[in-house]
């Protein structure tokens, strides 16, 4: 039986109320995970216009930082003390993260966003897998209760290099039906990367739609496996991004054409960051692993991808 997905956005600037905001939002709460920290902020407009998969771009201080840092919407919130928050999660390993790891509550940040297309829903009540590596899983915790809200049920597979790096292990498991830990080093769950444990899931679970974020070499293998199932594949990507919003074309990645088959290239901060990971062009992406190479070039889940060239 065939799988639909709901169309995605056509235009995140397409509709007037709709698009993108610039705001300078207070900081509410920060906190420490693992090797990540989650920053909460108030953002009310931002946070009513945000869909699983987008993203905010905010700027950065520090030596060298000119460009904004692009950080996926781990989930928003519209109630409590404070209506209208976004979370988003980093790894501080250059200047601009550092910087942003280091705000207090009550700091002013500027934040631009809901940027980018969000994750397509299915239209119908099937089993969705969602697989995410290192603190790339962050926007997949936000479709976890969208689509647990329309009622499917959601299985997920988290992986990293060990149990240090697997982002927030307690609420992936208050959120979805199951949920199954990789860890190169075997230090929680099974010892391998997240496809080690792909087939057995999608076999006790009856998954029917895949969804993935992480570094790009976890979606290329999650993408392939799930081709090679015949299962619908939505990935959000992690490409390097300067300007976040179309202008400077340095995120492109090829995208086969779904009519065609000819390859385009496609900016990921406006065209995705979410695309179906079938179509992507891994074959001719820097991320192509030719036949007989060792797969030990490949980076492993978790691993920081370096910050923007201006640092």
């Amino acid at each position: 039986m065939t799988t639909y997905l709901r169309s995605r956005d056509p235009n995140v600037f397409g509709r007037p109320g709709d698009g993108p905001l610039k705001v300078l939002a207070e900081v509410i709460q920060r906190r420490r995970d693992g090797a990540y920290h989650t920053i909460t902020v108030a953002a009310p407009d931002i946070a009513e216009r945000a869909k699983p998969g987008q993203f905010v771009n905010v700027a950065v201080e520090g030596p060298g930082t000119i460009l904004r840092r692009p950080f996926s919407i781990h989930r928003v919130s519209s109630q409590g003390p404070i209506a209208g928050t976004i979370d988003f999660v980093l790894d501080a390993h250059g200047p601009g993260t550092a910087w942003l790891a280091e705000r207090q509550t009550h700091d002013i940040v500027d934040v631009v966003g809901p940027l980018g297309s969000a994750f397509p829903i299915p239209q119908q009540n099937v089993p969705c897998l969602l697989v995410g590596g290192g603190y790339g899983v962050a926007p997949l915790f936000f479709l976890s209760e969208v689509l647990t809200r329309a009622g499917l049920r959601v299985d997920m597979i988290v992986g990293a290099a060990n149990a240090e790096r697997i982002y927030n292990a307690i609420e992936a498991k208050r959120m979805t039906a199951s949920v199954t830990f990789t860890t190169e080093d075997g230090s929680l769950g099974v010892e391998g990367l997240v496809t080690d444990a792909m087939d057995d899931v999608i076999a006790a679970t009856g998954t029917r739609v895949i969804y993935g974020c992480g570094p790009m070499p976890m979606l290329r293998a999650v993408s392939l496996r799930a081709k090679e199932r015949g299962i619908p594949c939505q990935i959000a990507v992690e490409e390097h991004m300067a300007c976040g919003v179309g202008v400077c074309w340095t995120c492109v990645i090829p995208i086969r054409s779904a009519k065609t088959g000819q390859l385009r290239m496609k900016r990921a901060c406006i065209d995705g960051p979410v695309f179906s990971g079938t179509r992507v062009g891994w074959d001719v992406s820097r991320w192509h692993v030719p036949d007989g190479d060792a797969v030990e070039d490949v980076a492993e889940p978790g691993t920081p991808i370096e910050e923007g060239a201006d640092e």
